[in-house]
């Protein structure tokens, strides 16, 4: 992996946090403070925050509990300090300033959502500190940033990994999308879809949208769909409205192979029998015979009576990343571990992550497959 190597200005920041590393902790070794920022109160605290911090806790504590992080034949106590942005991105920023200007971290996890991580991205760039958001998906939160990454693939990726699955795996040559034209996401993840679709021999014959006032009632973009008999039907879009429009495509006769994306809630959509053989994509294989990814999901859900989900197993891998840039660079400092994102090859729990010239991984995308009401890995997609 090719590395980068920048002056570090931040006086303020960096003596901060020498500062807070030369303190011993309890047991006398030296101390190594991160960050982490997430929903703890609002609509998704139980659904993110708290998912995400407890996994972020369990890769701590791993590493705490094994004796502390190794690095350059030193160990050091990992501590995690957490902040609440309620899901707002003003919030988000007090606390991702906290973390640097009080705190001293040497790295942020998070924030979570776009919305929040774009501005806490730009606070942490200005101030030199590495920051990897576990699910972030829009492209700018790293654009133009030498301090920002990102754990989850982006939707270009995605999007290419869903035409390859329906062309070479499923052998689909012709097929339909619908969308939310009035959500970047949604409509960012449609096009590129078709575009990836498209280049690899296959043809979009139907291609249709929707806006956010129209989602109850998908008829007049499902008979276009009907009329052109796509053999594949992709939905990237949210689970209320895919709920709806499976059932729909279902009842006017439509017998696509229906696929989608990362947005889906697979445990509510396997319970309509309107998605029976639906493939969708996501981050996370629980299903898989590793030993390492099967001991975590038995620990998470033992623990937090929880299982594991794809946010769950990018929170994890986002720590793991900090601490395997450190053991790469053999320095803990933030310009240290920087570097070392970019240099390092991480195999995590989430298939295998790599940085080159930016902050977007190279990585692995699980293909999920629905099937008699329950859902299951049907592979990973290596890059």
């Amino acid at each position: 992996m090719r590395k980068f190597s920048y002056w570090f200005p931040h006086v303020f920041v960096f003596l901060s946090f020498s500062a807070l590393l030369s303190a011993c902790s309890m047991d006398d070794r030296p101390e190594i403070r991160i960050g982490i920022i997430a929903p703890l109160s609002g609509e998704y605290a139980e659904t993110t925050g708290q998912p995400a911090v407890d996994a972020a806790q369990m890769a701590v504590d791993e590493v705490n509990e094994a004796g502390g992080l190794e690095v350059a034949g030193e160990r050091y106590t990992i501590t995690l300090v957490v902040e609440d942005n309620a899901g707002n991105p003003e919030t988000a920023v007090s606390a991702a300033q906290k973390l640097i200007n009080q705190e001293g971290v040497a790295a942020i996890v998070g924030p979570m959502f776009s919305s929040n991580a774009i501005p806490v991205a730009d606070a942490a760039e200005k101030a030199g500190i590495p920051m990897i958001s576990p699910t972030s998906t829009n492209l700018q939160t790293t654009a133009d940033k030498r301090y920002v990454f990102r754990a989850t693939f982006v939707d270009d990726f995605q999007g290419l990994a869903m035409a390859r699955f329906a062309l070479d795996e499923l052998g689909i040559r012709e097929a339909a999308v619908l969308y939310d034209v009035a959500n970047a996401y949604n409509q960012g993840l449609a096009q590129a879809f078709q575009q990836a679709y498209e280049a690899s021999g296959g043809k979009i014959i139907a291609f249709e949208s929707y806006t956010t006032d129209q989602n109850q009632d998908f008829a007049a973009q499902l008979a276009n769909i009907q009329a052109s008999s796509a053999a594949a039907l992709f939905l990237p879009n949210y689970t209320d409205d895919v709920l709806l429009q499976g059932q729909q495509a279902r009842d006017m006769g439509i017998e696509a192979i229906i696929l989608g994306s990362d947005s889906w809630e697979g445990e509510r959509l396997s319970g309509s029998e309107a998605f029976e053989n639906a493939f969708f994509s996501g981050h996370f294989c629980r299903d898989l015979s590793v030993a390492d990814v099967r001991d975590f999901s038995e620990k998470y859900e033992a623990a937090y009576n929880r299982e594991p989900n794809g946010l769950i197993a990018l929170t994890y891998d986002s720590v793991g990343l900090l601490f395997a840039a450190m053991q790469n660079q053999g320095q803990v400092n933030p310009e240290a571990i920087r570097d070392g994102l970019y240099a390092v090859d991480y195999e995590g729990l989430t298939g295998v992550i790599g940085y080159e010239n930016n902050g977007d991984p190279i990585k692995s995308v699980a293909i999920w497959h629905i099937e008699a009401g329950d859902r299951e890995c049907y592979q990973m997609v290596n890059p």
